[in-house]
């Protein structure tokens, strides 16, 4: 297939698939590759009576895991931490009181910090019945550490730590703590120290925490959870916190992960131990450090797919595909899509790209 073609299919996909679901009131996709010569940055849809513009920041979800795995890098890097320490070398005993109890026993001390990062910790999560309650609250107001608490008080572990795999804010939340436990200073900080300015994402800002280094002409992209508009509830920013409270346009998520792949935030080394050892997640999917890897699986998933980033719950999504050294970002804003858009992006962008012949 011609690189024009290409283009003309990605495209034509995009805007269809937008046009025909009435669930999506606003849409994202960014392609990049040099390898094959196709730039693509394009919107669809509107926020409120504006119509989408490929420059508004977008809400980005679970995307923001990846941003606190690679602080996390970054900080062991420094020899401020260590992926195998105990987390009860940085946080405080309120905190870790009866943190994991499971069947009687308590494994808290146990948990390290590559339990938080690779899921592997066995800690419930405290995201989804939170989110319930503060759609059916929309004064609740939680801050991350009180979510902790919450998920402590009101729900049972998994399993002992590494004996398992369940993927869970609860325990991006307390690497965020961590990280502020550690460098002395609110996460949102932290995330502007390490990642926003080293890399001049001028418009990305951490959700109801900070303000972009630069305030976009562009408002921020409407986002909905069971056609709730979640964008000013205030209670939400607490909730998601270090487990996905990146607000970025697809131009600054293209930097992030363009530095990323490139090693220009940790090395190498530090990203292929992220990537290593990954946890299975589901047909055709493990899970690193904060990583999403798609991954080969015979009649079901062709080598041609394999890839690897992260998702949100929103249907945001961003991955490289070595294959075509691809750079692949959107969002479809609704949490309808967290499975979909998946599936979309490898069906109708990373396929369409495999058979590019030059």
């Amino acid at each position: 297939m011609q690189k024009n073609k290409i283009i003309t299919a990605i495209e034509n996909s995009f805007v269809k698939q937008v046009q025909k679901d009435s669930t999506i009131k606003n849409a994202y996709l960014l392609v990049d590759s040099e390898k094959l010569g196709i730039q693509l940055n394009l919107a669809e849809g509107s926020t409120g009576h504006i119509p989408a513009n490929p420059q508004q920041p977008n809400y980005m979800a679970s995307v923001g895991k990846l941003f606190t795995a690679a602080i996390i890098g970054i900080l062991s890097e420094d020899e401020k931490l260590s992926f195998d320490d105990k987390i009860t070398k940085f946080l405080d005993d309120e905190l870790l009181s009866n943190l994991h109890i499971y069947k009687g026993k308590d494994y808290t001390n146990e948990i390290r910090i590559k339990n938080l990062l690779q899921q592997t910790s066995g800690l419930p999560d405290n995201f989804w019945p939170l989110l319930d309650e503060l759609i059916k609250n929309q004064g609740l107001d939680i801050s991350p550490r009180e979510a902790v608490f919450w998920a402590k008080n009101n729900l049972e572990p998994d399993f002992p730590p590494g004996d398992g795999f369940n993927y869970t804010d609860t325990n991006y939340h307390l690497l965020g703590l961590i990280i502020e436990s550690i460098t002395n200073e609110p996460f949102h900080a932290a995330l502007r120290k390490f990642i926003f300015e080293p890399l001049d994402m001028k418009h990305s800002y951490m959700l109801q925490y900070s303000e972009p280094l630069e305030k976009s002409q562009y408002p921020t992209a409407d986002f909905f959870v069971n056609e709730t508009r979640m964008n000013d509830l205030q209670g939400f920013g607490g909730l998601d916190y270090s487990g996905g409270g990146v607000v970025a346009p697809t131009s600054d998520l293209l930097k992030f992960m363009k530095a990323l792949v490139t090693h220009q935030i940790v090395t190498k080394e530090t990203l292929d131990e992220m990537m290593s050892n990954p946890q299975k997640f589901g047909p055709g999917i493990e899970y690193g450090y904060g990583i999403w890897q798609i991954t080969t699986v015979p009649f079901l998933m062709p080598k041609k797919f394999n890839s690897w980033g992260v998702v949100g719950a929103t249907g945001a999504f961003m991955f490289y595909h070595p294959k075509t050294d691809a750079y692949i970002i959107g969002n479809f804003n609704d949490e309808s899509y967290q499975r979909k858009a998946v599936r979309y992006m490898l069906s109708n962008v990373i396929n369409p790209l495999t058979k590019y012949k030059g």
